[in-house]
């Protein structure tokens, strides 16, 4: 997926949405990324996704992508954020994609993922991210700890931890990257589609045993964490020191439609509309709340 051209002629130009600065396009300058995917429950995965158009992908042996993305941003025009996707690999269509034929042709299946939660460091970041994209943004403690042989990141709010990640550090930085993403997630009743566009250098693990470690909590949004039945094991990890990133100011929505008129559309504007433009952090999460593994993946 490449960067559109018309972004790359939106530079030098300046917008301002809801009182939120930006210089276009709207990029990102040398954020550190872990990831890692494991494979979860499918018809679990599916119960959490809304309307009827977005669809887990599916594995050789039918089980569902769960992906964590945790990006340390350093350089934005909103200032410093730690940003904590946990999300599901999906497609978006009127029917359920093949097996593993979503990640070879993208576009066809509306591949991307979709997310089910999205804490951030910063007010100014739930403002834009949920206001402007629809993202599913709020406020919490987070950390990004780039170690000399585990990189972890953790996730608590009212003082409890709800998950934190452990990958262990890559040995090489080697493989080029430079691609797009579709996210897709709810809000004000709609389907929302947004768009990035990263590049760096990556350290990357392919099915390796103990590459990658979740740590759930017992806060009650680690509920639907557990009800997915994710498993030990990862698919990939992926460390990328350094990266550049675009967020495309286009975006996409659908309505979400179901067989009865729903009695609750999930957060609507009622969310953000208050919110102001602070760049402050919350204390960082209390690394005592779980045992501190010596080792990702044990």
């Amino acid at each position: 997926m490449a960067i559109p051209k018309r972004l790359l002629k939106q530079a030098g130009r300046y917008a301002r949405v809801d009182g939120i600065p930006y210089q276009l396009p709207i990029n990102s300058d040398k954020a550190a990324v872990i990831m890692a995917a494991f494979p979860a429950n499918c018809q679990k995965a599916r119960n959490l996704l809304p309307g009827n158009e977005v669809h887990p992908v599916r594995l050789w042996n039918g089980k569902a992508v769960f992906i964590l993305t945790v990006v340390d941003y350093r350089i934005t025009d909103i200032g410093k954020y730690i940003e904590y996707s946990i999300a599901l690999a999906c497609t978006h269509g009127s029917k359920p994609a093949p097996k593993v034929l979503p990640a070879l042709f993208i576009k066809t299946f509306g591949t991307g993922q979709y997310i089910l939660d999205l804490p951030v460091s910063t007010e100014i970041s739930v403002k834009g991210g949920k206001g402007i994209w629809g993202m599913p943004k709020h406020q919490a403690n987070l950390d990004f700890v780039e170690g000399p042989e585990i990189l972890s990141a953790q996730y608590d709010q009212d003082g409890q931890m709800i998950m934190r990640l452990d990958i262990t550090r890559p040995s090489r930085i080697f493989m080029p990257m430079n691609m797009g993403a579709a996210n897709y997630c709810r809000f004000r009743g709609m389907l929302m589609k947004s768009y990035i566009y990263f590049k760096g250098k990556a350290g990357l693990t392919l099915f390796k045993k103990g590459a990658a470690k979740i740590t759930l909590g017992n806060h009650p949004n680690a509920a639907q964490l557990k009800y997915l039945e994710i498993e030990e094991e990862p698919i990939f990890t992926a460390y990328l020191p350094e990266t550049t990133g675009i967020l495309d100011d286009y975006f996409e929505s659908w309505f979400l439609s179901y067989p009865e008129l729903p009695e609750k559309t999930g957060e609507g504007l009622e969310s953000v509309y208050h919110l102001g433009y602070g760049e402050e952090w919350l204390e960082k999460p209390n690394r005592q709340t779980a045992k501190q593994p010596q080792t990702a993946g044990v």
